[in-house]
């Protein structure tokens, strides 16, 4: 059970950045590609469009660190004040070295440690509590959190049940104590393990290491069983949502924004539904997006900042493979 946190000391999103690929895959583009059509994919996802980082030579450290860039820059930060880099990502440059020192060295964070965060779509919301904690505790002062996913490197361009949904992108978000009374309220995070093959990729780990027969099978690419995730992630990101309301006896109306993982439009629009939302008070960017997996939460920020005003109540919410999900109540700082 996660029990609410009683600091004094809240952490706060100070500053945020955001960057996608200027690649475009278009539904119309899938269509050439696999027997599939827009409107299908319109209805069944919310997807008209993502982004692809098509450079075969750049990774997911490449648009981490743009986000990060674009984040200090915007906010002027000075790098060498960050104490700690985590990346939330399941598509690290390397299986061993943790993306996120890489990151941390390429924008001069040079007095911070950093490491990889792997909880797939809601890694970033993972990164979040785990972020918030390291504020609360008093020990470090500036946490960079990025989300970061080239979905493009594990995707089958053959299967039309994934490669409609997923595109690649980074958010970034600086985690700070707060200097006033809003910030990291509440959160309620859940995981079970009983259904990890139902959205996976098969070989490459310890259990199917790479061999002739993985790569002969294609096991190397993001598989689900889609029936059974979509109801999983319909129900658990509903009721983690309505959880932290009951919790912080909120209602639907004192909501500012829902702040979902973009998994699928109509699994954002239940949750709204059960907690009570209207439709302008759910962020949504699916459309042009798709699912960048970790990505997609700091992207909602970043590309709605100037809509928050200090106090505004956030709602998060996801689920992803493992499985994974949860919810949390943020209040806006600044």
């Amino acid at each position: 059970m996660n029990l609410k946190r009683t600091n004094q000391t809240k952490a706060a999103i100070t500053a945020v950045g955001g960057y996608v690929p200027d690649a475009i895959l278009s539904n119309e583009d899938l269509e050439k590609m696999v027997d599939t059509n827009d409107a299908w994919i319109t209805s069944r996802t919310g997807i008209k469009e993502r982004r692809i980082l098509k450079d075969p030579n750049k990774a997911t450290s490449y648009m981490a660190i743009e986000a990060a860039q674009d984040l200090i820059s915007n906010h002027q930060i000075d790098p060498s004040t960050i104490d700690m880099v985590l990346v939330a990502t399941i598509t690290p440059d390397l299986p061993v070295a943790a993306t996120a020192a890489y990151v941390a060295s390429s924008i001069g964070a040079n007095n911070a440690f950093a490491y990889d965060l792997s909880a797939a779509c809601s890694g970033f919301l993972y990164g979040m509590s785990t972020s918030a904690a390291y504020i609360n505790s008093g020990r470090y002062k500036k946490v960079l959190l990025i989300g970061a996913d080239k979905m493009s490197s594990i995707v089958d361009y053959t299967d039309r049940t994934t490669c409609i949904i997923f595109g690649d992108g980074a958010g970034a978000v600086l985690f700070e104590p707060s200097s006033n009374e809003f910030g990291w309220e509440d959160e309620y995070l859940r995981s079970d393990g009983t259904e990890r093959m139902s959205l996976r990729i098969k070989a490459g780990g310890s259990l199917y290491p790479t061999s002739q027969e993985s790569l002969d099978n294609n096991w190397h690419n993001l598989f689900q069983e889609g029936k059974t995730v979509f109801k999983y992630a319909v129900s658990e990101m509903a009721n983690a949502a309505e959880e932290v309301l009951k919790r912080n006896n909120l209602k639907g109306e004192e909501i500012s924004y829902l702040v979902p993982h973009q998994a699928n439009k109509r699994i954002v629009d239940a949750t709204a539904n059960r907690i009570g939302l209207e439709e302008d008070q759910v962020l949504m960017n699916i459309t042009y997006y798709g699912n960048t997996t970790a990505a997609t939460i700091p992207l909602l920020l970043n590309d709605n900042k100037s809509k928050f005003k200090r106090g505004d109540k956030l709602i998060f919410a996801a689920f992803g493979g493992g499985f994974t999900w949860g919810a949390a109540y943020l209040s806006w700082a600044y």
